[in-house]
């Protein structure tokens, strides 16, 4: 997978609209990986923003207590829900380490990292760091100190992510992407665009992703 290069010939781009704190956004990536390896199709990954808690306040909410308030969540349904992800994740190669006391938090400070981290060839790296702190070490994402030092395990300059946070630098810049793919209708995450023309919503398997990989890249090569 590259990352801030033009799509090459054969190379398939996909812009994926997704939040680090969507347990299918890690697992519909890993698949998607998994999907590119099998079909043997490149793919040119570029993320976008989506906040799925836009007004969650800044000490978050109790994981299971959010999803009962915004989805109806019973105890049951989230006890089966989270083994069903903590096995898929497994299957791929990720760990959900979920607990009783496992809070949600806002996300528009990782994403203003995560556009920073773009321009420095970073993005995807941070983003995958990012699930493992949120899912795995389950910490708190919208902390400007995680975050910082999530930032400096890929790389990236702990000094000027400080700066970036501080001064939110990018935030007009995440608003507006959000923006523009909000008025596109994408309403939940993940989702892909292949080659700027075709949507694929949720974590859709690697057999799926697969042919659809194959399609458009056959398509593209016509």
């Amino acid at each position: 997978m590259s990352e801030n290069e033009n799509t090459a010939a054969g190379t398939i781009r996909i812009d994926v609209v997704s939040d680090v704190v969507c347990p299918y956004c890690i697992l519909g990536y890993k698949q998607l990986e998994k999907a590119s390896e099998q079909s043997g199709v490149a793919i040119d990954l570029h993320w976008h923003p989506f906040e799925l808690n836009p007004q969650m306040p800044k000490e978050g909410e109790n994981l299971r207590e959010h999803l009962a308030k915004k989805y109806g969540t019973t105890l049951e349904q989230s006890i089966a829900s989270r083994a069903r992800l903590t096995e898929a994740g497994a299957q791929l190669g990720f760990s959900f380490q979920y607990t009783d006391d496992m809070r949600m938090y806002n996300t528009f400070q990782a994403h203003q990292l995560l556009h920073w981290a773009d321009q420095q060839g970073k993005q995807t790296a941070l983003k995958l760091a990012l699930f493992d702190a949120f899912f795995t070490r389950r910490e708190d994402v919208s902390d400007e100190t995680v975050l910082v030092d999530v930032a400096e395990t890929v790389g990236l300059d702990r000094e000027e992510a400080e700066r970036v946070l501080r001064e939110k630098t990018y935030a007009g810049a995440v608003r507006a992407d959000q923006r523009f793919w909000l008025e596109r209708g994408i309403q939940g995450v993940p989702a892909y665009i292949l080659n700027q023309r075709y949507l694929v919503s949720g974590a859709q398997g690697v057999e799926n992703l697969s042919r659809v990989l194959t399609q458009v890249a056959a398509e593209k090569a016509a």
